[in-house]
């Protein structure tokens, strides 16, 4: 937007009666609380979403009641401004975050105005784990009902799924339905005599890839010959395989067009999994393995084909480096949001974008949608003592990063000598041997177990001691230094007062003190608390009457 532009869209939302759904404003005179912030975005993004907007408003330097302008100092540096877009992102799912931030020097003062957009289809914005959304002017929880509203969009309206009525078996690969049915007796070896009687029609509706005879999007995907894929357009269902030096220059490609199902082992055919040997602590014996494990790749490349977005019309990559790394991408955001969500429940995901392709796949033995796939992919880099996968969501494009070698012998030598490491932990010693950042907290904990050593931002992995893990009074000295999430400590504050109407902040101090993390000390203990409450209180929950003691609102 130009200047002209953004006057313009600054006095529609001043000339509004009040904020509503997709509008807020705020006075912010010097600062504002990043995380308030951050559960705006998420709040803005989802109301947005529900009421399908393209966009939400968040303006800093405006008065909410006559909506005049204030002005705001918040920032008043570009590169700081603009460094919210990847502060906020790092605390988003899928990494979700402005589409711009403008800026306006007006006569009566400074006006930002944050342009959010609307929560991606089926997909709703949670801002460091939670969903916020709004009702009128009040930012709360994202309501159950408007929840499943977001989420249930993605199967109201499978892409994957509709029929296209002008193609028939004949635009299906024979070679492609013949490798469709070994795989499908090997996955269900009981129907093997039933699939040698049935025709080919009979065997795609069995399977589940096409409908009552009608051939799918997904049949074209899987088993189509590639002149089918015209059926499609103005969709692309293309996968290119693409290899490249240290530098990022390509040194060679290949392009595969359906059928995938035969494509998916051509691509993994192309790439080189070389023989890696490594010489382990306290060993003159070098062990040796293939760089990549075979289920990480083939496993990558179904999810690949299972959650692309084809409605985007961009081709699904694998990328090799000769540095040992292997980069997989589709169209598309990240739908359970988070990968530790996926690693920690250990839970299948519920929601799908291709629902109608993915349940054929699974029908193939291509994918689990019992949801074990990654966790899996992440075991078997603990198992190699390789670095974890890596997802970024930027884009909207899901990418996964799988390395092919030690990047730290450190890690790979604490994870040698404690197989036992719960996966919280393995997670935060690889963002240190990849240096990223991990919270004071963590970095405390860290050092308590001490596998590492320096100050941030130098932090390094040290493994000077070695102590097994596995008994139980250390499985237990883990759970007191992880803690619980704030929600918990919320929901006994409040149970607390159901049951006994009011407390003295001595109290909710009893209540708390001895689940909170033993790696707090007693002033942190107490900030915590007093943080809690004052969340609950602006958030309308509880309140503080005139003898100092904590009531429902």
């Amino acid at each position: 937007m130009n200047t002209t532009d953004l006057k313009y869209k600054l006095e529609q939302l001043q000339s509004l009666k009040a904020e509503n759904e997709i509008v807020e404003f705020k006075e912010a005179e010097n600062n504002y609380d990043f995380r308030k912030l951050g559960k705006y975005f998420s709040a803005l993004s989802n109301e947005a979403n529900l009421l399908g907007k393209d966009c939400a408003w968040l303006v800093f330097g405006i008065e909410n009641k006559q909506h005049k302008i204030t002005g705001t100092q918040f920032r008043r540096n570009r590169v700081e401004l603009d460094s919210l877009k990847k502060e906020l992102a790092d605390k988003t799912s899928n990494r979700i975050t402005f589409i711009e931030i403008h800026e306006l020097i007006l006569p009566e003062g400074r006006v930002i105005l944050f342009q959010i957009p609307p929560a991606p289809k089926g997909i709703p914005v949670a801002f460091e784990g939670h969903f916020y959304g709004r009702d009128g002017e009040s930012l709360g929880a994202l309501n159950l009902e408007e929840l499943e509203r977001i989420r249930n969009q993605n199967t109201e309206n499978d892409w994957s799924a509709a029929i296209l009525s002008e193609a028939t078996i004949d635009d299906l690969d024979p070679k492609a339905i013949s490798y469709a049915k070994e795989r499908f007796v090997v996955k269900f070896p009981e129907l093997k005599e039933d699939v040698n009687i049935w025709d080919d029609l009979t065997f795609l509706n069995k399977a589940k890839i096409t409908i009552k005879g009608q051939i799918t999007r997904t049949a074209i995907i899987l088993l189509g010959k590639s002149e089918a894929e015209n059926y499609l357009i103005p969709s692309i269902a293309k996968m290119r395989w693409i290899l490249k030096t240290v530098q990022n220059e390509e040194k060679d490609y290949d392009i595969f067009p359906p059928p995938f199902l035969m494509a998916i082992d051509k691509i993994y055919e192309k790439i080189r999994n070389l023989k890696y040997r490594y010489l382990p602590k306290g060993t003159l014996f070098p062990n040796e393995l293939p760089r990549y494990e075979p289920f990480n790749i083939r496993e990558a490349i179904n999810n690949c084909v299972a959650h692309n977005d084809y409605s985007k019309a961009g081709y699904i990559n694998v990328v090799e480096f000769e540095d040992d790394r292997l980069v997989f991408s589709n169209n598309g955001t990240f739908i359970p949001g988070s990968i530790e969500k996926v690693i920690m429940q250990d839970a299948p995901e519920e929601n799908y974008r291709n629902r109608f392709l993915a349940n054929a796949m699974f029908q193939l033995g291509l994918v689990d949608t019992r949801g074990g796939g990654i966790k899996k992919m992440y075991t078997n880099q603990i198992k190699r003592l390789f670095p974890l996968p890596d997802y970024e969501f930027e884009d909207e494009k899901t990418r996964m990063i799988l390395t092919g070698k030690i990047l730290d012998p450190e890690f790979s030598d604490i994870l040698s000598h404690h197989p036992d490491l719960a996966f919280a932990d393995v997670f935060l010693l690889d963002r240190v041997q990849k240096k990223k950042d991990i919270t004071d907290d963590e970095l405390k904990y860290l050092k308590k177990l001490r596998f590492v050593e320096g100050r941030k931002p130098n932090i390094y992995l040290s493994h000077l001691v070695i102590e097994p893990l596995n008994n139980e009074g250390l499985k237990a000295e883990y759970i007191r230094n992880k803690g619980f999430d704030d929600d918990y400590y919320k929901n006994l504050i409040i149970e607390y007062l159901t049951k006994w109407k009011e407390a003295s902040r001595k109290q909710i101090e009893n209540l708390l003190w001895d689940k909170l993390s033993d790696v707090l000390d007693e002033k942190s203990k107490k900030i915590k608390i007093q943080n809690l409450l004052q969340s609950l209180k602006k958030s309308t929950r509880i309140k503080l009457d005139k003898g100092k003691k904590w009531e429902l609102h």
